[in-house]
């Protein structure tokens, strides 16, 4: 099984002669693209976006370098997909839960237990998604070019005071959620949503600003959130996802060459590879979270029912706005799950 890096530097390899031969003919100027998310230095995220950034700058001979702006530099999380649009960068990882609405159809993969049916893990449902983006989500994310998209494990409950044992401990808990449709399950949960930055939240937890937030377990590594969380709910409710993506005029106008590099380097595959270190950042985050003294809870079969009943009447209306609006959400989500 190739790790991420073998991918990139194979699949870099096969456009790299050519890249080699374009610049000794025209002694291009290299061409650094801005790259910006809004995750801390020691996210999955920017560990895959440096290690791809080195292997196009070897494969193009120095000719397309990356400079990679973590933890919200050039902007906030909201902001990333219209700085990618607008040129303020050139590629930006987009949370797509950060802009509730914008982007309809990708957000009912966020729906309560919505994913492939070959397996919840980050590799198979960003493979997945990245294979229906040509079809159905092109429209939704206009004036950039969609290099690959990524899906988190399944987001669980992480509280610091209360224990939640059961669907009725959710009652009269403030909760910080990653976009609508976690607010609109929080809700349906008789807990109350509250909008923490991802950045803020560890500092909302103990100070008793909230009382409980949905993460995947690497992401509270990455936040340092087994500091001051006590207990963990399983089995994950909803996924967030993510789309990296690139100016469409700035990816049309490099050279041929370094345009093809980009390309051989992202897409399906792509996904896969990236999900398949989620997938690793997801166990060694869920050991972070035991070492730190975290109580990981498993909700009983029936509980997990009565909490799926819950959310029911909010999938099927989340459906249902989606086709309101002319959008093919049922197609796209049937073809997802499939």
């Amino acid at each position: 099984m190739l790790t991420r890096k073998q991918f990139i530097t194979g699949a870099l390899g096969l456009a790299g002669a050519a890249a080699a031969g374009d610049a000794v003919r025209a002694q291009d100027t290299a061409i650094e693209l801005k790259v910006s998310h809004y995750l801390p230095p020691n996210h999955t995220f920017q560990k895959e976006l440096v290690a791809w950034g080195d292997a196009l700058e070897k494969a193009s001979a120095g000719r397309l370098k990356l400079r990679v702006y973590p933890a919200s530099q050039l902007g906030p999380v909201n902001r990333q997909f219209y700085m990618a649009r607008n040129g303020t960068a050139d590629i930006t990882v987009v949370l797509h839960g950060a802009t509730p609405g914008r982007f309809p159809i990708t957000e009912l993969v966020s729906l309560p237990y919505m994913s492939p049916s070959a397996g919840s893990t980050s590799a198979i449902a960003s493979r997945r998604l990245t294979e229906l983006s040509g079809q159905y989500l092109v429209a939704e994310h206009p004036g950039v070019q969609i290099l690959w998209m990524a899906v988190t494990n399944p987001l669980m409950f992480h509280s610091s005071k209360v224990a939640i044992r059961h669907p009725d401990d959710f009652k009269g808990l403030r909760v910080r959620y990653a976009g609508e449709g976690f607010a609109q399950i929080i809700t349906a949960l008789g807990a109350t949503p509250l909008a923490v930055p991802p950045g803020e939240t560890q500092d909302g937890l103990a100070k008793g600003i909230i009382d409980a937030a949905t993460f995947p377990y690497e992401a509270c590594q990455s936040f340092d959130l087994g500091t001051v969380v006590k207990y963990s709910l399983e089995p994950g409710i909803s996924s967030a996802t993510f789309a990296v993506v690139m100016n469409q005029r700035k990816f049309d106008n490099l050279p041929t060459d370094l345009r093809a590099l980009i390309s051989k380097s992202t897409g399906i595959e792509c996904a896969a590879e990236f999900g398949k270190a989620f997938d690793v950042a997801e166990k060694a985050g869920r050991e972070y979270m035991l070492g730190k003294g975290v109580q990981i809870i498993t909700l009983s079969p029936n509980d997990l029912q009565a909490i799926k009943t819950k959310v029911e009447p909010m999938i099927a209306a989340s459906l249902d706005n989606v086709e309101k609006t002319g959008k093919p959400g049922k197609a796209f989500l049937a073809a997802y799950r499939a």
